[in-house]
């Protein structure tokens, strides 16, 4: 089987780095294929970011269909256009912060999410709610911009491990990490730390390749069905339903 992951933001490097992470969790048989959004912010770093970068997962999500992908991943904590991409593609689209939590939820009851900026504690508690967490999951910041996880210079690492010991002190017995940059520090983190670390990368893929091998395709009764043709005008009139 084929899975695309798309990195929704238009940092190159770091779709590279995604990249690594998805094909070390593939099972044999699978192919992952990497692929930075073609339009859209160079990082996604709060509720305007994230909206402009919706377009371009709507892109990937078309023509990863069209190309015979099994799945798409959006690799973004923010589960970036997810839902929207869900309504207009018929293949599974899995988001890396519901991925996550799914994957920490038999392994430990009290769970941290430590992501990059304090501004993104708002909306990952909103999406963490949404998906039935909001008892067992507390959102920590390490305050690094999403590129400095790209800069070998940054202090990043540090901060996050900071953070990482103010949630276990704070009660939490497994940490996911908050951003799809933050990938391929996983498996040293839960070395360091002695508690389950979840990548949301990684976890994605072992999603996306269970749907596939089960043959599940995603609902289009009700909430996921395609949306309503109508006219779009201006920029976006390319991508009017219908």
């Amino acid at each position: 089987m084929k899975i695309l992951v798309l990195n929704p933001n238009t940092t190159a490097s770091m779709t590279e780095t995604i990249g690594v992470a998805a094909r070390a969790a593939a099972g044999p048989g699978t192919t992952v294929v990497a692929r930075t959004s073609s339009m859209g912010p160079v990082s996604i770093e709060g509720y305007y970011d994230e909206a402009f970068a919706v377009p371009g997962v709507i892109t990937a999500a078309v023509e990863a269909e069209a190309q015979g992908f099994a799945a798409l991943i959006v690799a973004c904590f923010d589960d970036t256009g997810v839902e929207a991409a869900r309504c207009r593609v018929a293949i599974p689209v899995i988001g890396i912060c519901e991925a996550a939590l799914l994957a920490a939820s038999p392994l430990a009851k009290r769970i941290a999410v430590v992501t990059t900026l304090g501004r993104a504690i708002v909306p990952m508690t909103e999406l963490v709610h949404r998906y039935g967490f909001a008892e067992r999951v507390k959102v920590y910041a390490a305050d690094i911009p999403v590129l400095a996880l790209e800069d070998p210079a940054s202090d990043a690492r540090a901060r996050i491990e900071a953070e990482i010991t103010r949630a276990l002190d704070g009660g939490a017995e497994a940490i996911c990490l908050g951003c799809a940059g933050m990938a391929d520090l996983a498996d040293r983190l839960q070395e360091t730390f002695g508690v389950p670390v979840i990548d949301g990368v990684s976890a994605a893929v072992t999603v996306a390749e269970g749907l596939a091998r089960l043959g599940r395709r995603t609902s289009k009764r009700g909430t996921y069905a395609p949306a309503i043709p109508k006219p779009y005008v201006g920029q976006l009139a390319a991508f009017a339903p219908g």
